[in-house]
């Protein structure tokens, strides 16, 4: 689990790196035919000594602290030429309709459903995001989008100002399009709260998959462009706050655990008890057996990467029906 002061650490590095001109490649996943929930695969790279951790996590379509979580030891700066890196790409969906768009805080990901056509498998296609800090919550619940702009202007509010004036960085009443302009070059806004949080773009794409934003999502250029030409007005939006995902998958019990955030968007402890109760809950009626020891070590390690903790037992009722 990335700890406050790691989540501040990635942070202040954020601030200092320039901003990466390799497209991020978005992660498509068909949505399984038996209603399974698990997509994709994870897979691993082996870094050049020119690769740096972002560089990498933009190229594919991460955030790049999804990296680090799931490579525990490894160099932001230089994690060393030759070495393999995981690459986690395997996800349990969010529990939520297969529809419109879902984002989960803690994961730091966006999940967007397009409506198939006729013929067409259905997809989700799926983007990391940078969410609320502080004081600045992400509301949670479900909205839709009810407006699109390209090359939004920024009217920063006024408890924006006064933080950056206290920082000795001023800021205008309006912030034109540009590269100074953080909502980047397309914002969608959420009928929420009081019609100020959107999904937006940047002008830090470093950032992404971090805590650093003011309520907002913020999302690569290059993915966000996509998401607005795909939705329209009127999309529906899921913001929910599931650091714990699980799912069976051919018998086996799966669980994906991120750090946990709280209502304002930073990293909290994760409750044991209730993770506890939401395991027992997902076997239900079903004759299983969860590792307990596994379960906890994923809990608490939190690398955001499916592992199995559990197994659904297989009962052999052929000694009972023998004559």
């Amino acid at each position: 689990m990335l700890s406050k002061q790691m989540n501040k650490r990635l942070t202040a590095l954020a601030l200092f790196l320039a901003n990466a001109s390799t497209c991020a490649l978005a992660a498509v996943y068909e949505l399984p035919a038996d209603g399974s929930a698990v997509v994709g695969t994870d897979s691993r790279v082996t870094l050049s000594s020119q690769d740096t951790l972002f560089n990498v996590a933009r190229r594919y379509g991460l955030g790049y602290p999804e990296i680090v979580r799931a490579n525990p030891g490894a160099d932001i700066w230089l994690p060393g030429e030759r070495r393999d890196i995981l690459l986690p790409s395997r996800r349990i969906l969010p529990p939520t309709p297969h529809e419109g768009i879902v984002v989960n805080l803690p994961e730091h990901r966006l999940y967007f459903y397009p409506k198939p056509r006729p013929g067409e498998t259905p997809v989700v296609i799926t983007y990391p995001v940078s969410i609320g800090r502080m004081d600045w919550h992400s509301p949670l619940g479900e909205t839709r989008i009810i407006s699109k702009e390209r090359h939004p202007n920024w009217y920063p509010p006024e408890s924006i100002r006064l933080e950056h004036a206290a920082r000795g960085d001023p800021l205008p009443k309006v912030v034109p399009p540009g590269p100074k302009n953080p909502l980047g070059e397309y914002k969608m806004r959420l009928a929420v709260g009081d019609g100020t949080y959107e999904i937006h773009g940047t002008n830090n794409s470093v950032a992404i998959g971090l805590a650093v934003t003011h309520g907002c999502i913020r999302m690569y250029p290059d993915d966000v462009a996509a998401l607005y030409a795909a939705i329209s007005v009127g999309t529906k939006v899921w913001l929910i706050n599931e650091p714990a995902k699980i799912a069976y998958v051919d018998g086996k019990l799966l669980m994906e655990v991120h750090p946990p955030v709280d209502a304002e968007g930073q990293t909290t402890k994760l409750d044991l008890e209730a993770m506890s109760q939401k395991l027992r809950h997902a076997l239900g009626q079903d004759t299983g057996a969860i590792h307990w020891d596994l379960a906890r070590k994923t809990l608490e390690t939190a690398t955001g990467v499916p592992r199995v903790i559990g197994l659904r037992a297989r009962l052999d009722t052929s000694a009972s029906n023998a004559p």
